[in-house]
């Protein structure tokens, strides 16, 4: 170890050896450890996240709610220090601004006071400090770090000689000299690990520059150590290790979504990311009997940004296992502000590709689409956890077809005979949105083949600017299916289709009425579409994301934000409409059944209803002989009748509707949209899980809803306002699916 010497020198140190608890201890100090969960009874784990360290244990940081404070600081450091740390990042943020996410620090950075010892957003590091009123930078420029790896950091400054150095696991890789007889202009803010001094926030909750990932063993000395004791300092590190540094289990650091097991709204058999933030589910795809499944998703936290793709695998589209993300924004000229959404395809092999839209903002347009590929040729790993991109993008914005500036997105790929397809989602600017088609026969190399389908008549306004995530698929009897979601000035923001015929021969669409159609009837809460036609099956499947529609502050204390819908498939039915029912498969979530009755009014299954109970439900009812105007299934029912879900038909206007009641105080909230039944009995096919409800009627459409109920509101009732028979009502309960 150190000699006696540099042992006096120690002024600080943070050794996380606790292992549990609310605090840190340097020395006889009792440092307060911040974290959401803290004393939250919906959370099994009430405490900061501990994990096995270098030396012992380390403190997993979440990434936007985890810091450690001391209010007192470091003394004594004006003229010279070292700082040395032990840390293994899980992600870095995705901030395009000069500040640092903050290791250890105490600064001000406006009045050039104290020091930051950070990394920023693609694992590049600095150690910042204020001297004699300038702010001096020095950067590791070379040497990032690496993810999901244990890494020694030291860095020291010696005022007297004007030295400052970085060293990256007992190298050094950055120095700067800087005049000599100087100090550090100590700041008088609070110390503090994981989180900056000087973060930028969003509306006043998160604070954007923390730090996800373990650290362990913090020491900071008043003295600038030699190269030789910064190298000595770190082998003597790796003696328990026989001088390697130790392999770190991903389990150890991916986000534990046990966290979450006691929230009352989490959904439990819906698709949910680990933690966090999650957008659009996307780019399905089937390979060795395993169906995989990706997403938008922030790791940092549970907010919209820093968005990497997520990725689920299953054997049979019910019970999904969380694997590492998939591909995520680097230091590259190709997507280093996001990778967001695309699609999956295959290869000439048959192998897996991920078309992604790579996001460059220093770019006009800053929009181009990307390609990766799997690593599958390699390592036969049939988890497809590694993906290698194409170093450069495969489309890029078309210029002279007067294409909206900020649209060029969310790829779409498949391939017929020899050719490749890709369409992307775009708008034309101040007209309309619309959809762009190429074609290859590579994978790599374009051509742009024009529109494949807009509005450019401009009949429907509610089509907005720009149409995000496209779809066209086959969906039997000649018919091809057109999906889109459309963004910007006045977009209605669901999924609409049109039902036509793909003319191959001419690159474009063909609907067979010009009037977009919904699938879901629930205004906004059915988003995000994805689809493939499974090679198992030859079923066409469909992938949603469910709006949580929760404020910033709410998502900030859960922990996570949105969840998938239930994976969903279309067909062209008999009398030429779209054709909407969740997959078979989902029986597998059934557990135990609550509820069998067969022809009873509605008191009579209310009697039977009144004790049941739940909000993992799986329902089916059918009705006939109506009287009834509006008739229908309450769920999330508080036994006062003051919040309640009213999922129900109304016969003379023909629409499926949702009513919501959330207690006393609050105005019920209504939404819901056509549903002819042409004759046909009405059938709900009810899933309540925590806080999403999904509703599908007559496999026609569908109504999606969230509701955030008291804990206790847990009751089924059926509803109608006058006469009406229940000819058929089952009730499960139903399993998680992870």
């Amino acid at each position: 170890m150190l000699n006696v010497e540099l042992g006096k020198s120690l002024v600080a140190y943070w050794g996380f050896s606790e292992g549990e608890g609310k605090y840190v201890h340097d020395g006889s100090r009792r440092n307060p450890i911040h974290y959401v969960f803290n004393d939250r009874s919906d959370s099994p784990i009430h405490e900061p996240q501990w994990r096995k360290g270098i030396n012992n244990h380390a403190l997993l940081f979440d990434g936007y709610s985890t810091w450690v404070e001391s209010k007192e600081g470091v003394p004594t450091i004006e003229q010279a220090f070292t700082i040395e740390a032990w840390l293994a990042p899980r992600s870095f943020g995705g901030i395009e601004d000069e500040r640092l996410t903050g290791i250890v620090n105490q600064h001000n950075r406006k009045m050039n006071q104290g020091f930051i010892l950070g990394v920023h957003r693609h694992g590049e590091w600095s150690l910042q400090l204020g001297v004699e009123d300038e702010w001096i930078e020095v950067w590791a420029d070379n040497c990032p770090l690496p993810k999901l790896k244990w890494s020694h950091l030291a860095a020291s400054f010696n005022g007297k000689e004007g030295r400052i150095q970085l060293y990256l696991n007992g190298e050094k890789v950055a120095e700067k000299t800087i005049a000599q007889n100087v100090s550090m202009t100590v700041s008088h803010d609070a110390l503090l690990i994981g989180k900056s001094n000087d973060a930028l926030t969003i509306e006043s909750v998160f604070s954007l520059n923390m730090f996800s990932g373990l650290i362990d063993d913090i020491k900071i000395y008043n003295r600038a150590f030699n190269d030789s004791e910064i190298k000595t300092s770190f082998t003597n590190y790796l003696l328990p290790y026989k001088g390697e540094i130790p392999h770190l289990p991903y389990e150890e650091i991916a986000i534990d979504r046990s966290i979450y097991d006691h929230d009352p709204f989490r959904p439990k058999f819906h698709l949910t990311p680990p933690g966090h933030w999650m957008n659009e589910p996307h780019a399905p795809l089937y390979f060795k009997g395993k169906y995989h499944l990706f997403y938008q998703h922030n790791p940092q936290g549970p907010y919209w940004g820093n968005i990497q793709w997520g990725h689920w695998v299953s054997d049979d589209l019910v019970y999904w296992r969380d694997l590492p993300i998939a591909i995520e924004t680097e230091a590259d000229d190709l997507a280093p502000d996001g990778i967001w959404s695309g699609n999956a395809a295959y290869d000439e092999d048959g192998l897996p590709v991920l078309y992604f839209t790579a996001g460059h903002s220093s770019k006009k347009p800053n929009q181009m689409t990307g390609l990766a590929r799997s690593t599958f040729r390699e390592d036969q790993d049939i988890d497809l956890k590694k993906w290698r991109k194409h170093p450069v993008p495969v489309t890029v914005q078309p210029k002279g077809l007067g294409l909206h500036h900020d649209g060029f997105r969310d790829p779409f790929v498949w391939k017929e005979e020899d050719l490749w397809y890709q369409i992307v989602g775009t708008g034309i600017e101040g007209v309309c949105g619309a959809a762009i088609i190429f074609t290859s026969d590579n994978l790599v190399d374009w051509e742009c083949k024009g529109l494949l389908y807009d509005d450019k008549d401009q009949e429907f306004p509610f089509l907005g600017e720009v149409w995000e995530l496209p779809i066209l698929l086959p969906i039997g009897k000649g018919k091809h299916l057109f999906i889109i979601s459309p963004v910007g000035k006045d977009a209605d923001v669901e999924v609409f289709y049109w039902i036509g015929r793909w003319d191959k021969q001419h690159c474009r669409f063909v609907p067979d009425q010009k009037e977009p159609q919904l699938i879901d009837v629930g205004d906004f809460h059915f988003t995000g579409p994805s689809a493939m036609i499974d090679p198992k099956t030859d079923r066409l499947l469909l992938f949603t994301i469910a709006q949580g529609r929760r404020s910033i502050k709410d998502e900030y204390e859960a922990g996570w934000a949105h969840n998938g819908g239930l994976p969903v498939q279309l067909r062209l039915r008999d009398d030429g409409r779209l054709g909407v029912k969740p997959i078979e498969e989902l029986i597998k979530l059934r557990k135990k059944k609550l509820v069998s009755l067969e022809n009873q009014s509605v008191e009579e299954s209310n009697d039977i209803l009144a004790n049941v109970k739940g909000n993992m439900l799986e329902i089916c009812v059918e009705f006939q002989n109506a009287v009834a105007i509006e008739y229908g299934v309450k769920v999330l029912k508080s036994d006062r009748g003051n919040v309640e879900t009213l999922l129900y038909y109304n016969r003379q206007e023909e629409t499926l509707n949702v009513k919501k009641k959330t207690n006393d105080s609050n105005p019920v909230q209504s939404q819901g949209g056509e549903l002819l039944l042409n004759g046909e009995q009405l059938k709900l096919h009810i899933y309540v899980d925590c806080s999403i409800v999904e509703c599908y009627a007559n496999e026609l459409k569908s109504i999606t809803t969230r509701a955030y109920p008291e804990i206790e509101a847990l009751g089924i009732e059926v509803w109608a306002n006058d006469h009406i028979k229940v000819k058929s009502m089952e009730v499960w309960e139903m399993g998680p699916g992870f």
